[in-house]
């Protein structure tokens, strides 16, 4: 047996927090949206579960046991090992679920092999707030702290994606510290687009407060004259939408002769 899954990068297209619990966690209202391309998760048959990473971002990952693609597994019955090979090309603490993203893709393998439980959203909700979207890594909204879906009206599908990092690394536990506590009201209502448009990104002000480069990426982007700029998650990726892929590719060409040395993925929403 041989399958193989892509971990679909995972962006906010609005990503509101409202407060803080008493639990640690925030209180969030998100509109979750996955890209078509990410890391690469290839998995054979084997006598016990094992992780090679290879790809461009492996290095990343020094300490195999403790890679959320092993919880994953070890998450998940089935009656014989898995051989993982992860390809990791996307930045780590980067803002794009990128370790949620490779769980799901576990789960979406397991499931094809051997089927999943009937508790696998729980399952899956212990190993990060965002793995149960990323397992089927389709728009909607996500509600208490990302685990509540809700179905929204995807009229954004195929559009152009451009992904841009500064390669800086870039942790969420110190931007939540530095959320300044105030609500600014409730993700807009409506489709995808109406949503996208009027909402906003409550973390992108205290992720600049810790990683400045990325005012810097945003303004690159918004140079490009896309349909949308925003940042994801909590950093330091940003995002470009276009309306078309020769837009996109252009301002890909673009952002890459002034600024050779940040990281860039381009791809269309889901």
């Amino acid at each position: 047996m041989v399958l193989t899954e892509t971990a679909f990068a995972k962006i906010n297209l609005a990503l509101h927090v409202r407060s803080r619990r008493a639990d640690g966690y925030h209180e969030l209202e998100t509109l979750f949206a996955f890209v078509d391309c990410g890391d690469v998760l290839t998995a054979r048959s084997a006598a016990q579960d094992s992780l090679t990473t290879i790809g461009e971002f492996a290095t990343a990952l020094d300490n195999p046991f403790d890679n959320i693609v092993m919880k994953a597994l070890g998450a998940l019955p089935r009656p014989d090992g898995l051989d993982i090979t992860l390809e990791k090309n996307l930045p780590v603490a980067a803002g794009l679920g990128g370790g949620s993203a490779d769980a799901g893709a576990i789960f979406r393998i397991i499931e094809q092999a051997y089927g999943l439980p009937e508790d696998w959203q729980e399952r899956a909700a212990r190993l990060g707030a965002d793995v149960p979207a990323c397992v089927r890594s389709t728009m909607h909204v996500g509600r208490g702290t990302g685990t509540e879906a809700e179905h929204v009206v995807n009229d954004m599908a195929g559009m152009a994606v451009l992904l841009v990092n500064p390669r800086i690394p870039l942790s969420t536990g110190p931007v939540f510290k530095a959320w300044d506590g105030k609500d600014r009201g409730a993700l807009p209502e409506g489709s995808a687009r109406d949503i996208a448009l009027a909402g906003r990104n409550d973390l992108r002000a205290p992720a600049i407060s810790q990683c400045p480069a990325i005012a810097d990426v945003l303004a690159r982007l918004d140079a490009t004259d896309p349909w949308m700029v925003e940042m994801s998650g909590s950093g330091a990726t940003c995002f470009a939408l276009y309306e078309s892929t020769a837009e996109r590719d252009h301002a890909a060409a673009r952002i890459a002769e002034l600024e050779p040395d940040w990281w860039q993925m381009v791809g269309a929403l889901r």
